[in-house]
């Protein structure tokens, strides 16, 4: 048996796309057919069907309506799947055999711009990466909006500056050459498991096409004025995204304006760890933006704002010079409220512009886009209003980017119904007075079309039938509806066109010649109104780069006002930010956890470091005190400050930071193998190779993951190392090991402190605030009452802390052993630890990694047990 034409047709496109489920158009559905059919039944739990094709057996098929496919598609994206959509490119009705079909579109989880599949305030980013040895570079695009940046990243082959960069990008998905990134592939995979990495052919990377799209996107004939002409790895990445995007769209993207180079040392790089462990965008709990920095600062009122606020968080500026001009700004609209208060109140009726402009730059906008984008632009003149006697260099900026639209808005007004049906095919879509041969059009039908609406009355009267019905539909056209009871009333010039169950559906000369009359003239009506849309869609297309730098603008201002809200409602102020290694926070509070407890019940507490005399601050004291609490807040006040906001103290000044590192917590990764104290010591290691002298490093608990005399090693000597001099990283460091608090008489730079504890009688009550000195115990065992540890096992464990404590003088380790760690290696009177001191010399700190580290320090261990 031979198969059926269409399916023919179908396995033929089929096979150019056998990576895709193919969805099929089919009259009013996409069909998708044999495995893909299988799959997509499954995965949407839809109902399994079959057709007759050719063969001995039916294929099993499966549809959605193409009107409702979105859903689906964003379902079946959201799964891992790219799919494929199969259009009809010619009217059936005038086609001669087989309906011509092609693919219009490959959506993938990088390329989904459908609002069923994104989130107003999420960024959809696509990711490309090359790897050239230890040089990288990361391209990334959101279609929606059409951004689209680059970077170039140098990382001696380990993946960690890539890895770090993309888990702030956050991609949906990444495209890459596998034998190139193959040990990327091989971590990021495991690490973020829900990234859809798209491993394709090497012919995406050649130089030479890469630049050829490059230039042709841009319109320019060489490389020179996107600043790339030296940039091999950046010009691949980017070329390679391009190249991407046109085989999935089947189109170039005229979204795509501008490449902005991201130049390394321009903003702040947080990784992964600080993200999570400082809970800037979420809580790790239970991944709730309550309880994060986002939920108390995001106030924005638009789409775009919100996604701009996010970017602020995750990429911090590091240049004081920029920091302090979006301060500025943040301080003359908090000192201008009722200015503020009108922007806000024009911001609440401004649209997604960004992703609006990228619509109608595709030519993907429907009429309720092109309304959104008139009421957005009649706003614009408000706004600027208010602007115009701001003083502030930012805002001026902003003012002088809102660009005069009136003429397009007065385009769209005069052409577009004020509430458009979804569809741009249907008809409804354009406003008479804008065109004459539409007009015309509409006119030669209005008499028939009167005649149609008032023949049920007149019918009615005629035949004596009162639930008589005149209706219409697609495949029947219009008819007379008659309930069976009433046959007997029927006229003879009435002529069955359809049998229902309990009704008879009729037509007569007059209606058939009306209807013909009427149908053929819509048809017309529908198909010019698709035509007129087209064209001023189009006619927009040379405004598109002046909606884009306005539309960022209003982001920006969003962000701006939302800054000052946030910081007239909590009383947070301006911080004095330069380029000096000062950290002098005056009363610091955690702004999530003020928010969560209550205004007026958080303990402020005050923090100074610079590197100098107060690099190291060590700090002691029990669980639940308050220690994690006081070094997160003053890592998010820095963040805060450099993204340009107000900050939750009574003063603060911030030597600006290039990097804020965190160790915080406890976490196995069973996937790769790795306990906890492997991840602890990997991101240990990581911190000391990438930490510089204008870097922040938080650190809790290093050293516990292991024996004490182990961790009480690691403790001692990651300490000394941030100490010495040449080497004072701004660092807090907080610990259960009491023991460390010596290296304060050691080091000119090292400071105790501890979190002060009320004890009275047998209970303990913790007050949260840090004074300068060390704590004198950890009060676990109160802390096991307060979380409802059995009193049996605190009474046995009291008493066995009893008899530790006086074998060893209120110690895990004897005096001589405290006696050794603090004494001075390189001094020892007869010399039985020369060679000791020999072996720690020539350790190389920035190489070792953090198994060889531990397998050292036992093979130390041992040489001094020895002696």
């Amino acid at each position: 048996m031979a198969l059926s034409p269409m399916m023919k047709q179908y396995f033929a496109i089929k096979e150019q796309y056998k990576d895709c489920l193919l969805m099929y158009r089919l009259g009013d559905f996409y069909e998708l057919f044999f495995d893909d059919a299988l799959t997509t039944s499954r995965e949407l739990e839809l109902t399994l069907t079959g057709r007759n094709c050719g063969l001995e057996e039916r294929a099993p098929m499966c549809g959605v309506p193409f009107h409702a496919a979105n859903s689906y598609i964003a379902k079946l994206v959201s799964k891992g799947y790219k799919v494929a959509i199969c259009e009809q490119i010619e009217d059936p009705k005038e086609a001669k055999g087989i309906v011509n079909r092609e693919v219009i579109r490959i959506i993938t989880p990088g390329t989904i711009d459908i609002d069923e599949a994104t989130s107003a305030k999420d960024n959809l980013y696509l990711a490309s990466i090359y790897v050239n040895g230890s040089s990288s570079a990361i391209a990334y695009v959101d279609i929606t909006t059409g951004e689209f940046n680059a970077l170039e990243i140098k990382d001696d082959g380990d993946c960690e500056q890539l890895i770090a960069e993309l888990s702030r990008i956050v991609p949906r998905e990444i495209i890459c050459y596998s034998k190139d990134a193959s040990a990327f592939i091989d971590r990021y995979s495991k690490m973020s498991p829900e990234t859809y990495i798209n491993e394709i052919d090497d012919s995406y990377f050649k130089y030479s096409s890469c630049a050829d799209i490059l230039k042709t996107q841009f319109g320019v004939t060489s490389l020179i004025p996107l600043d790339i002409q030296d940039r091999r790895e950046i010009t691949i990445s980017a070329g390679a995204l391009l190249l991407y995007l046109m085989e999935t769209e089947k189109q170039a993207s005229p979204q795509i304006k501008h490449l902005n180079i991201k130049e390394s040392d321009s903003g702040m790089v947080l990784d992964r760890s600080t993200m999570r462990n400082l809970e800037l965008l979420e809580t790790q709990y239970n991944h709730s933006q309550k309880g994060s920095l986002l939920g108390v600062i995001d106030k924005t009122h638009t789409a775009m704002g919100g996604r701009l606020i996010r970017r602020f968080i995750k990429e911090p500026l590091n240049n004081s010079n920029a920091i302090n001009k979006r301060l500025d700004a943040v301080e003359v609209l908090v000192d201008l409220p009722l200015n503020r208060a009108n922007i806000v109140a024009s911001l609440k009726h401004v649209y997604d512009f960004e992703r609006l402009t990228a619509r109608i730059a595709s030519m993907r906008a429907n009429g309720k886009d092109m309304v959104a984008l008139k009421t957005t632009l009649h706003e614009l003149p408000a706004i600027k209003d208010e602007l115009k006697h701001i003083d502030a260099p930012l805002l001026n900026e902003i003012f002088s980017s809102l660009d005069d639209f009136s003429s397009l808005e007065e385009l769209i007004e005069n052409s577009i119904v004020d509430e458009p049906p979804f569809t741009i095919t249907d008809g409804d879509l354009i406003k008479s007075g804008y065109s004459t041969e539409l007009d015309n059009l509409k006119l030669s039908i209005k008499d028939a079309k009167a005649w149609i609406t008032g023949l049920e009355a007149k019918e009615k009267e005629r035949t004596g039938i009162k639930n008589l019905k005149v209706g219409f539909n697609k495949v029947f056209g219009y008819y007379i509806d008659v309930s069976k009871s009433n046959l007997p009333l029927v006229p003879d010039d009435y002529v069955r066109k359809q049998t229902l169950v309990n009704n008879e559906r009729y037509i007569t000369p007059e209606l058939k010649e009306k209807e013909s009359l009427v149908l053929s003239a819509e048809a017309k009506i529908n198909s010019l109104e698709y035509e007129i849309f087209k064209e001023i869609r189009a006619s927009i297309e040379p405004y598109i780069a002046r909606l884009q730098k306005a539309s960022a603008s209003v982001a920006l201002l969003d962000v701006l006002t939302a800054l000052a809200a946030v910081a007239s409602r909590y009383g947070y102020v301006k911080p004095a930010v330069d380029d000096s290694n000062v950290i002098d926070i005056r009363e610091g509070r955690h702004p999530a956890v003020e928010q969560m407890i209550g205004e007026g019940l958080f303990v402020s507490n005050s923090t100074l470091l610079d590197t100098v005399s107060r690099s190291m601050l060590i700090i002691t004291g029990p669980n639940m005190s308050g220690k994690s609490t006081y070094m997160r807040q003053t890592a998010i006040i820095v963040l805060m400050a450099q993204l340009g906001s107000f900050v939750p103290c009574e003063s603060a000044h911030i030597g600006v930071v290039d990097r804020v590192f965190t160790r915080i917590g406890a976490s196995d990764n069973l996937s790769y193998g790795q306990s906890t104290f492997y991840i602890e010591m990997s991101e240990l290691a990581n911190i000391l190779r990438n930490a510089t002298d204008r870097s922040l490093i938080i650190l809790d608990e290093i050293g516990r993951g292991t024996s004490t005399f182990d961790g009480l090693s690691i403790a001692w000597a990651t300490i000394e190392y941030l100490s010495k001099p040449g080497n004072c990283i701004r660092t807090m460091f907080a610990t259960h090991y009491h023991e460390l608090t010596v290296l304060e008489s050691r080091f000119a730079n090292v400071k105790n402190l501890s979190v002060a504890v009320s004890e009275q009688g047998s209970d303990v009550v913790f007050l949260h605030k840090i004074s300068e000195q060390p704590a004198s115990k950890s009060y676990g065992i109160h802390v096991a009452k307060i979380a409802g540890v059995p009193a049996e096992i605190r009474r046995k464990a009291s008493t066995k802390l009893r008899e530790l404590e006086s074998d060893s003088g209120t110690s895990p380790l004897t005096s001589d052993q405290i006696s050794f760690f603090g004494q001075n290696f390189e001094s020892s009177e007869d010399g039985r630890y020369d060679d000791v001191v020999d072996d720690i010399k020539s350790i190389d700190l920035n190489n070792i990694t953090p198994m060889d580290a531990m397998i050292k320090l036992k093979e130390l261990q041992h040489k001094i047990e020895e002696l």
